[in-house]
């Protein structure tokens, strides 16, 4: 491509042009924000060539935009874009969430546009902000695309070979599948650790004096943005309190067993779970 957008240039926004930079795919990458002065850092630190303040300009001659900004954030960005994007330009994102994403798309473009490619890359770090942006982010990471019916087919062609082009195993799903298997796999492990550590503040201020290995390994995504999580939480809520639930059914199994004594049922549950995740980690 010669020429994309960024709409949000933080750590996956920035990973994301750091990477095509580092494929040489894209001749020109132009960075759009409200903060001035983390678009000059962006280019500073030579994440992005260019940037603008003026959506106008940021979108001029692109042939694809992708928004990288917290989820609550698309119903005004698609209203900005709309006055400014044809039917040649490519509309992506890299959200958590993909059902209510579409459903906003809809509602400000009046039907789904068909160059519009939504995407989440399954790939982060806690630290945010475009100084921890790595252009090496995505390569062996899942990309999940989850075009909808009236998607243009070569538009997604040209999504999968961008995240393909910087490593990435790109894999196309329907969004409905996508926010149940992510409230799974990544949401309802951040509302433990967020959890966790607020269950331990309540209870004992002190007790993180006394917390070792275990401990910080386990919560380290507690660290993760808080507003761009609070954002999935309201944009993804029947999942994530459904796999809340199916876990809190899974800790009271637990707790029973534990109250009962049982000792043979709880070292055949921990060796049960310990030989799933060996098992997934020599994948």
């Amino acid at each position: 491509m010669n020429k994309i957008c960024i709409i949000g240039v933080g750590l996956i926004g920035g990973s994301f042009a750091l990477g095509l930079k580092k494929a040489k795919k894209v001749q020109t990458i132009v960075g759009y924000g409200r903060n001035e002065n983390n678009l000059k850092q962006a280019q500073d630190l030579g994440v992005i060539d260019t940037y603008s303040t003026d959506i106008t300009k940021a979108l001029s001659a692109v042939d694809l935009v992708l928004i990288a900004t917290p989820v609550n954030s698309f119903q005004s960005i698609f209203e900005m874009i709309k006055p400014h994007i044809n039917s040649d330009v490519i509309i992506s994102d890299v959200g958590s969430t993909k059902s209510s994403v579409i459903a906003t798309a809809k509602e400000v473009f009046g039907t789904i546009p068909e160059n519009f490619i939504p995407a989440h890359p399954i790939a982060g770090k806690e630290q945010s902000g475009v100084i921890a942006a790595d252009g090496s982010l995505f390569e062996g990471k899942r990309v999940i695309l989850t075009p909808t019916e009236n998607a243009n087919t070569q538009a997604v062609v040209s999504v999968s070979e961008l995240w393909e082009a910087i490593g990435a195993k790109v894999e196309i799903m329907s969004d409905k599948k996508h926010d149940d298997l992510l409230a799974m796999t990544s949401h309802l492990p951040h509302m433990l650790a967020f959890s966790l550590m607020d269950y331990l503040m309540e209870s004992d201020s002190n007790a993180l004096s006394y917390a070792a290995g275990g401990f910080k390994d386990f919560s380290r995504i507690a660290s993760s943005d808080a507003s761009m999580w609070r954002d999935i939480c309201i944009n993804n809520p029947d999942e994530i309190t459904k796999h809340i639930k199916g876990f809190q059914q899974s800790l009271d199994k637990l707790s029973r067993l534990i109250k009962e004594g049982q000792a043979q049922e709880i070292e055949a549950l921990f060796a049960h779970a310990k030989a799933a995740r060996d098992d997934w980690l020599n994948v």
